[in-house]
């Protein structure tokens, strides 16, 4: 598996040399503070790379962060109802009779 993964990392990163090697052209990008000069290859991965961290920003913002709250008011509101059941159950253990499931079951 570990040789795999190594093997997989060693092709992809001679297929990134290989297209960065072949896309070497300068290109001007104008910001209009500064333009910076940039490979070809270089704009690409930045591209993607900005790409990746602002859609993974926004499904964090949409998705995982009211996922995350939800869960955190779910864990309050559950030991908030294990708190208040417990003195009750004491209460209710001793009176109550102990049944035996079927055998057969």
């Amino acid at each position: 598996m570990r040789f795999g993964i190594i093997l997989l990392v060693i092709v992809f990163a001679a297929f990134g040399a290989l297209f960065g090697a072949l896309n070497s052209d300068s290109v001007v990008y104008d910001f209009y503070f500064f333009a910076p000069h940039l490979p070809k290859g270089a704009a690409l991965l930045l591209a993607l790379v900005a790409g990746w961290l602002v859609g993974g920003l926004l499904v964090y913002a949409s998705l995982v962060a009211p996922l995350r709250r939800r869960v955190r008011a779910q864990t309050r509101e559950l030991k908030r109802l294990k708190h208040e059941r417990a003195p009750a159950e004491e209460h209710a253990s001793t009176d109550a009779v102990q049944l035996t499931p079927p055998r057969d079951a």
